[in-house]
């Protein structure tokens, strides 16, 4: 019988630059991907992302502003954005690095 499961590591992937002062590395598979994400202090959101995203603050703080309030990340917090332009967003680091695991639709 073969087994469904998988086991990967993301040290054995590229980063790869999605603009300055954010990279990330992406596992994808089945319409969903898991992506270790890092952002600098260096990074600007220009458009309001409106995509899902359910996963966890691995090391800094975050910052997510969304269309009406600001919610801060700690490093430990779980995240839970529901997609839609009703949870239109930006994301921004408070500290010099942050990283994210983060469990998306690919």
């Amino acid at each position: 019988m073969e087994s469904n499961v998988l086991v990967f590591e993301f040290s054995k992937l590229a980063w790869e630059v999605a603009a300055p002062g954010a990279r990330f590395k992406a596992f994808r598979q089945n319409g969903k991907q898991l992506r270790l994400v890092e952002f600098t202090k260096d990074f600007v959101e220009l458009h309001w992302c409106e995509k899902g995203h359910i996963g966890i603050v691995l090391s800094g703080e975050l910052e997510v502003e969304f269309r009406n309030h600001v919610l801060r990340y700690p490093e430990g917090s779980a995240i839970f954005i529901q997609s839609g332009s009703e949870n239109g967003h930006k994301a921004r680091a408070i500290t010099p690095t942050v990283r994210l695991f983060l469990v998306e639709e690919a």
